[in-house]
Parts: C-alpha cells; structure tokens; sequence
C-alpha cells in the first residue's frame, strides 16, 4: 500500500485504460474526493456505483452505470441500468462488469486495516475482482468514517494506494413520515411478534413501521441495511442482547455512526452473505417489509419503474422475499398507499403494465388494511386485494376487471 495525496492520485489516473469502468463506494459513502479529481482529470469513464446520491460526477463522457438506480443517476440521460438482484450483483464484477478501478470510501488506518465502514455491501467482490486483473483498489481513509467489524476489514496488502482526507460522512436527513405511511406501518407493526427478525427496507413505511415496535421485545435485524429506526429500538432495549445487528450497509445520522464504530454487537457482511435467500430463510420469524409503486390483482408487484422508465430496481426485496417465505414464522410484507395522490389513480391495478419486481407475497399491506395472499386461491388473492387493500373509490372498478380476467 502507498499513501499519495489527492495531487499524486493524477499521475495514478494516467495510467487507466480508455474510458474505464470504476467501481465506487455508493449510497451515503460516495468516495467524494476521489471522484472529484477523476472527473477533473479522465475525460470519459463508466462509473458504476449502488444508489447513488446526489453530488457525484455527472456531465458528457461520463457514464452512469448501477444495479440500483439511485436520486443522483435517475434521470440522467447517460444512465445505463442493469437489472439484478443484489445477491447476484458481485458476480458481475467477475464477468461483465470487472472494474478497471476500484474507489473506497473507508475508515482511517487501524493497525493493518482501515474498515468499509457505512457501505460494506458489494465492495468487496469488487475489490477481489480488481486485484485479480490487477486493477487498483484506491481507498479514501477518513477518520470520520466508523469503523465496523465484519467482511468490511480490508488489509493494506489489498490496498493499492490510500488517500487520508477528513471530511463529514454523509448523512440521511431524519423525516417524520407521512400519516398514510404511519397508518400502514401501524397495520404491519400489529403483525410483528416478540421474537421476530427483521429486514426493512427504505423508505416512509419501514421507518413507520420500526417506531412502532419499541416496545416488543427480543428482536433481531438480519438486513441488507439499517438506519436510526434500530438504534431507537436497541436503546429502548427492544432487540434481543444476545444476537448481533446484521446489515451490509447503513446511513442515518451521526449518533448511529458513533454507535456502530468500534462495536462488535454490530456485523457489517458482505451483500452475498446478508441478502442470501437460504440463510435468509435459516432466520427465526422472518419479517421482511419492502415497498411498491403498484400491486395487480394476481399479486404481482412494481417496485421498479414509473410510466416506462426505471425508477430504481430490484435492490433486495426479491431476495428477502424469497427468505422470509421460506423461514419458519416468516413473512412478507409489500407496503404502499393504495391511491397515488399526484397521478390520482389506484395503485391496486387489474394486471401491471410495468416489468414484474415480485410476486407471492405473505399479505400486502396499504392504509386501507391487511390482505392475506399466501395459500389463497388466485381469485380468493384478488378478492382479499380488492376488499382489505384497494382504495373504496377503486374497488367497484377493480370487481369488475377481476371478473373480467376470469378472478370473479
């Protein structure tokens, strides 16, 4: 490992190849510095990062390439979407996505070590792929990052060049959620029993839905990530103290940081391990609350894109879908208000027009109430729908295009 300086790191850039692939820490660990002489310096790359925030390079000759479309890759006109499930992400940086380099955003230097810290998720498969072409892994180390124990300890024998710059960590501003999210997330946390483990994704509902749960108690998170919803439930002494918070990344505020630095209770593992459907499903009472945009009458949800275009992904709802199923006492849950008050439609549709996410969920969920799904008959699916899910001015509607499809 060779510490350089920000200045050095341009001579480094001048030996990649044309138009390269980098690999970048994503979410709320941008390697921001890095990327900021990249951009100054190379006239063309491919930058591949997970739901990316805004901030990042983005301009001609650049191309914007992820798995997980985040608000900072969205819109943009140079996006280049490629589906997958997260579990299956690090793969592709064995094949058609190897990075030319890999840009890390980690912690300082601890003894041989600096740690992934926030963001562990698929970086590690990528930091494998690289240095098995001999691509450089770049590391910006930053005493502000925390340091987590897990698969995010990366050695100095793995790093080629480590850049130190102190600089905030990017948080998650905190919100109070919306009353329809409160209202679903009330119905889901009344399904929750003590014991439980649970994955939450992001977003309104899953917040909601962790407020309401301070006062169970022995539960544990087995997640692809977590926010300040568990720390609120570790200090109101709701998560059972023998077992480990599990996640592959993390953002929130800086009080999380400072809880999850330095903290065995807390394993950051790698996305191939969190998000793995057989060990998903080896977890007790598996709870798995993801959201949709919309949901039809057989059960298929949208999760992914809004009037033809991509709006995220598969991220991995797929993947706990698949676990929580599986697991003994386990759940799915898909949340969602049941009326889209901007386009002023029903998010309860006879049958998607977009690309199926998911589908055979445990119940779905809106503000309107609880639907039963698994073990129903596909007409018994679409009439628990209709009744406990749809919005009222929908329903009638909604009778008869089930009937119509042969659901009445």
């Amino acid at each position: 490992m060779k510490h350089i300086t920000l200045e050095q790191l341009t001579s480094v850039l001048a030996h990649l190849p044309s138009n390269p692939r980098i690999v970048a820490s994503g979410n709320f660990a941008a390697p921001s510095a890095l990327l900021r002489v990249l951009d100054e310096q190379v006239p063309e790359f491919t930058l591949h990062m997970l739901n990316a925030q805004p901030g990042i390079p983005d301009r001609d000759g650049v191309t914007l390439e992820t798995c997980f479309v985040g608000p900072a890759m969205r819109h943009s006109p140079r996006l280049r979407y490629i589906p997958s499930r997260l579990s299956l992400v690090p793969a592709l940086y064995r094949g058609p996505l190897r990075p030319d380099a890999v840009f890390v955003h980690a912690s300082a230097p601890r003894y041989d070590t600096v740690s992934l810290g926030i963001e562990v998720n698929v970086m590690p498969a990528a930091i494998e792929a690289a240095r098995e072409v001999g691509a450089p892994v770049i590391v910006q180390a930053n005493p502000q990052m925390p340091y987590t124990y897990g698969d995010g300890q990366v050695y100095d024998t793995e790093i080629d060049y480590l850049v130190e710059v102190d600089a905030p960590v990017a948080e998650s501003a905190p919100h109070v959620p919306s009353e329809v999210s409160q209202q679903i997330g009330d119905r889901i946390a009344a399904q929750v029993t003590d014991g439980a483990t649970l994955q939450l994704g992001i977003g309104d509902v899953p917040d909601a839905v962790l407020h309401r749960l301070t006062e169970r108690r022995g539960l544990r998170i087995w997640s692809e990530m977590f926010s300040d919803g568990a720390l609120a439930l570790e200090h109101r002494g709701a998560l059972d103290p023998q077992i480990p918070l599990t996640a592959s990344f993390l953002f929130g505020s800086r009080d999380l940081y400072d809880f999850v630095h330095l903290n065995h209770r807390v394993r950051m593992l790698r996305t191939e391990t969190t998000n793995d459907p057989g060990r998903i499903a080896r977890q007790r009472q598996m709870t798995s609350v993801n959201a949709a945009l919309q949901v039809d009458l057989f059960d298929q949800a949208n999760a992914s894109r809004m009037k033809g275009r991509i709006y995220s992904g598969f991220g991995g709802s797929v993947d706990f879908i698949d676990g929580a199923l599986h697991s003994r006492g386990g759940a799915s849950y898909i949340a969602l208000p049941s009326w889209h008050a901007k386009a002023q439609v029903s998010t309860i549709v006879p049958r998607l027009d977009e690309p199926v996410t998911s589908f055979q969920h445990s119940y779905v969920v809106t503000e309107q109430g609880v639907a039963p799904i698994v073990g129903l008959s596909e007409r018994d699916q679409a009439r628990s729908l209709i009744e406990h899910a749809a919005h009222p001015d929908s329903r009638e509607a909604l009778r008869e295009a089930a009937a119509a499809q042969g659901l009445a």
